[in-house]
Parts: C-alpha cells; structure tokens; sequence
C-alpha cells in the first residue's frame, strides 16, 4: 500500500511539473499586402504578368524570380514607414533590355498588436496610401488609399497593365 501511494505521489508530482505547450493558431499573424493584376483594356478580367520578378527596395534576393501571375502576396516592412518595391515584366522575349520595370511605393502607418503568449506580436498597418512612377507598365491602379491591412481573404490592390 505505502509502495502505490509513494507512486502515485510520484507520478502526480512528475506529470504536473510540465508545462502546456503553447501554439501559435493564429494565421496569418501580420498581414500581407494582396495584389491582383488586371487587364486595362477589360478592367473585369484578371491579367497574367509574364516573367514577373519583385524585389524590394535595398534587398538584392527577389521574393519571384520569372514568374506568371496574375495575384501576389507580399510583405510590408513593420521597422519603416514605407515599403517600396521594383517590379518586372516581360511579355516579350524574356532578353534584359526588353524588361519593363515599374516602382510601387506604400506608405502606411505601423501599430504593434498582442496577440498571445505563444504568437507574440502582431503588426497592423494603416492609413496606406499607394503611388507608382508614371513612366511604367503600371497603367492604373485602385484604391489609392485603404485605411487598415486587416482582411486576408480578398485583394488589397488592384494594377491595371
């Protein structure tokens, strides 16, 4: 009898030592920037960009490297108050001098969120404001502005090329 107790005693003791193990569920944690590519011509029809590369600004690896999309899922800087990236196309030949490359530029307001123990913090970015260099293959684009990067399940931004 002294044996089961002294086990039993044992065994309570070990198994309540461990601790839960936490699990981040929350998915996705910081918002990525959705973006749809459109015909300007059809502006209802999706538009796949042909040999599409991105890369943000001081990065040297592209987050797409010639691929076609016609939607793309990107990152936003949370230590800076704007991201900018470089995109390339090229519906031609795929040759260098015949890339076109536009500038996109965010501009976007940061807060820090608590989530939970297990997923730290989020970041949620407002008040964004889109531009793009005038001389590109970007011919339009829609909205301007968004006030908050919340929403994962429908398109931020929609160019037009």
């Amino acid at each position: 009898m002294k044996k089961n107790i002294l086990f039993l005693v044992l065994f309570t003791c070990i198994f309540s030592a461990c601790e839960k193990d936490d699990f981040c569920i929350e998915n996705p944690v910081t918002s990525k920037l959705i973006i749809d590519f459109y015909d300007d011509t059809n502006r209802e029809t999706l538009k796949n960009v042909q040999r599409f590369s991105i890369i943000a600004e001081g990065k040297t690896d592209s987050l797409f490297v010639n691929k076609t999309f016609n939607s793309i899922s990107i990152p936003l800087n949370s230590l800076t108050l704007e991201t900018r990236y470089t995109l390339k196309k090229n519906d031609d030949s795929g040759a260098t001098v015949d890339n076109k490359i536009a500038t996109f530029t965010i501009q976007y307001d940061t807060k820090e969120e608590f989530v939970s123990r297990s997923c730290g913090f989020k970041v949620i970015f407002n008040n964004l404001e889109f531009s793009s260099n005038t001389n590109s293959w970007i011919t339009d684009f829609t909205p301007t502005t968004i006030i908050n990067l919340d929403d994962q399940s429908a398109a931020h931004v929609q160019i037009f090329h």
